[in-house]
């Protein structure tokens, strides 16, 4: 991914904590503090690493933030007996960061897991929202494939034997198929990353934590009306970028935003679910130009 040719103390990346709510985040931020602000909210099973490249190719003009959820990177892992993990307190904590940070107002880029935090944020402050990047983070039943199958078991039940069925899915097999699965070149992917990612789902006690969230991820479901709702009354401008060959979250579920957001500008990459390992030039190229024309300077 191609930085910007000129570069300036603003635009270099910082690797920050701080406390919110008792737990200790972690975040990358980049760029002017007076610009317009873009939040990078990450999915599983990695964190703002997955951003590394993406952030200095924005921080020339804008004001980037992206932050690791508890459990995840650099973020603390407190103990399941005094956090409780999901989706609702990942976006609690988000939010008390942002406010932190002072961020007023931000275009929020959200993928997998940073799709139902970051649209329970924009539930909680739409007014806040200036636009939206969409990578493989689903908001749609379409976009549930039959990947999630075994997921929804658990989910109907929430029995032990259910919960056991999703351990494979911390695997490092499992781990480096999300990275490969729809890439036509694989040696563009880093194996690095797999590494990264695996080495910190392996710490002791996180596999409980993944299968708490796992089981969490009904929620998220559940409010699919209500963010469809969010889309169709606010319209807020919004780039589709989504590799097309996701096992994961298909391209039925990024089709499916256009139902609500009818001016949606939609994408369709030629790779898989980490599109932006593969495809983060041509990503950040849209992202500009989208962001360029549709987020103000303040």
């Amino acid at each position: 991914m191609r930085v910007p040719a000129s570069r300036s103390p603003s635009t270099v990346t910082h690797h920050r904590t701080t406390q919110v709510d008792g737990v200790e985040l972690f975040y990358r931020e980049a760029g002017p503090a007076d610009a317009p602000v873009v939040v990078l909210l990450h999915g599983f099973p990695t964190s703002s690493h997955m951003y590394r490249q993406l952030i200095p190719a924005l921080a020339d003009r804008y004001h980037v933030i992206a932050p690791d959820y508890p459990g995840f990177g650099q973020s603390a892992m407190p103990s399941r007996e005094v956090f409780t993990y999901g989706f609702a307190a990942y976006a609690d904590l988000v939010d008390g960061l942002l406010t932190r940070l002072g961020a007023k107002a931000y275009a929020l880029y959200v993928m997998d897991y940073g799709a139902p935090v970051g649209f329970r944020l924009a539930l909680k402050h739409p007014e806040r929202v200036t636009a939206l990047i969409v990578q493989n983070g689903n908001a749609y039943e379409e976009g549930l494939s039959p990947f999630w199958d075994p997921v929804k078991a658990y989910w109907a039940e929430g029995k032990a034997d259910k919960r056991e069925a999703m351990r494979p899915m911390l695997s490092l097999e499992s781990t480096r198929f999300q990275y490969t699965d729809g890439v036509k070149d694989v040696s563009r992917i880093d194996p690095s990353n797999w590494v990264h990612d695996q080495a910190l789902l392996d710490r002791p006690g996180n596999a409980e934590i993944q299968l708490d969230l796992f089981y969490d991820y009904r929620h998220n479901v559940a409010l699919y009306p209500r963010i469809q709702a969010f889309f169709r009354e606010r319209r807020p401008p919004t780039l589709i970028v989504w590799g097309a060959n996701d096992t994961i979250f298909p391209a039925e579920g990024a089709k499916a935003f256009k139902r609500d957001l009818p001016d949606a500008e939609l994408h369709l990459l030629d790779t898989g679910h980490f599109a932006l390992e593969d495809k983060g030039d041509e990503i950040a190229a849209l992202m500009r130009d989208f962001l360029g024309r549709t987020v103000a300077r303040s």
